[in-house]
């Protein structure tokens, strides 16, 4: 960590261990930007762990008051319990806009959660994942063979992005020369775009995209049935008949998940064994740790930083009382740092004794459809790495995502040293 972060850092500590309880907002998009969000959520879970913050304001959006639930086992009890704690309407803490609902189904209930997620769940079957394996090793050899050795490079477009922009284009069936399309898209849905646009045109944008897919919708009906994600929505009982914002909404939340969290990983893990070098002497001393290591990845990096409910009745939880129709945030990058649940929980250790024990995927009838397409990519990129780089060094710190939604790195700077 450069001496400008840690400086950063210690006095985010003081701020937060001398903020009124009352007074502290996790919600700053900033502090997940300069990676200061920390020690908030550590005191939280030391002081109160189902915290009432009265008023937040995010980048200076009123957002009103929500619950924060930064613990492990109450992150879980929030999950499990989806009939007091809804998806409907929104799973960010910010409200989608009255006149551009996109409804997606994440943010739905049962019945109808259940069936649209029953129509895409075959894209990540056991089979379809054998037949997904030889394609990812290739093309991330490809992609490794191809990068500079001892001039540096920008980690995240060259590997990242373009492993994952690659996956996504072979899931939805979509132009192979065109998938960085699907990359833009995700960014629009996920990052603040008004220096470069206004609200209208990020609208239009997103309205293209759903052109684009509408199109592909299209020829996929008229198509005999394909393994994509396209054919397998035009075709499902519950899908085929979306209106448009419906099924935008939709697409969207498959670009986003099928990209944000492998991506963040593949770029997280690296950072990762650079904080830890003992950890990556470790993984090269014997790659069979690799496995392992890959959920230790998604714990440490945490891409998505939160999920939010809405409660739809009044609730004693841990002592508090939430009542219904309040937000109640859980924050999974506090959740992943709960050192009653996982010992040194800051640390990257590779080989922990219950590495699956993380709350990035979720619990309950929400848990990331994807999470095993996601391991295998980060698994199979990670062998391929260590076949042929011993190191890759990051120059600097990485720039990160100004977001509180996802714990995204947009650029990194690395280095493969020649090899002696």
């Amino acid at each position: 960590m450069a001496d400008g972060s840690f400086a950063a850092l210690q006095a985010a500590r003081e701020e937060a261990w001398s903020t009124p309880l009352e007074e502290i907002d996790v919600s700053l998009p900033q502090r997940f930007e300069n990676d200061t969000m920390w020690p908030f959520f550590e005191r939280l879970r030391a002081e109160d762990p189902v915290h009432y913050c009265p008023n937040g304001r995010p980048e200076g959006i009123d957002i009103g008051p929500y619950w924060s639930v930064t613990r492990f086992d109450d992150i879980v009890d929030v999950e499990v319990n989806h009939e007091v704690f809804s998806s409907q309407g929104s799973i960010s803490i910010y409200e989608q806009a009255d006149d551009f609902e996109m409804p997606m189904f994440i943010a739905m209930d049962p019945p109808r959660h259940d069936e649209q997620r029953k129509t895409v769940s075959p894209i990540v079957s056991h089979e379809h994942l054998r037949l997904l394996e030889p394609i990812i090793r290739e093309r991330a050899g490809k992609i490794l063979d191809e990068l500079p050795i001892g001039e540096p490079f920008d980690w995240v477009d060259r590997v990242a992005v373009e492993l994952t922009s690659q996956m996504l284009a072979t899931l939805f069936g979509f132009p192979f020369e065109e998938r960085r399309k699907l990359i833009y898209w995700s960014d629009l849905t996920t990052t603040d775009m008004s220096e470069t646009m206004t609200i209208e045109q990020g609208r239009a944008e997103l309205i293209g995209c759903g052109m684009y897919f509408m199109e592909l919708w299209n020829k996929a009906k008229a198509a005999p049935p394909s393994h994509d994600l396209i054919s397998m929505l035009a075709r499902g009982e519950s899908t085929k008949d979306m209106p448009f914002m419906e099924f935008l909404g939709n697409i969207l939340l498959l670009i986003v998940g099928g990209n944000d969290t492998t991506r963040n990983s593949i770029s997280g893990g690296v950072l990762a064994l650079n904080r830890f070098p003992d950890q990556y002497d470790r993984l090269r001393a014997d790659t069979s740790v690799i496995p392992d290591m890959v959920p230790e990845i998604i714990r440490w990096q945490t891409p998505v930083a939160h999920m939010r409910r809405t409660a739809t009745a009044d609730i004693d939880f841990h002592g508090k009382t939430i009542r219904k129709g309040d937000k109640v945030v859980m924050w999974y990058v506090s959740g992943n740092r709960d050192e009653s649940q996982i010992p040194n929980a800051s640390d990257f250790v590779i080989g922990r004794d219950r590495a699956r024990h993380h709350v990035s995927f979720g619990f309950g009838i929400h848990r990331c459809v994807g999470m095993r397409l996601a391991e295998m990519q980060l698994k199979m990129l990670w062998e391929e790495i260590m076949k042929r780089f011993p190191r890759i060094e990051v120059i600097g710190e990485p720039t990160r995502l100004r977001s509180n939604f996802l714990r995204a790195i947009r650029k990194m700077e690395v280095v493969i040293p020649e090899r002696a």
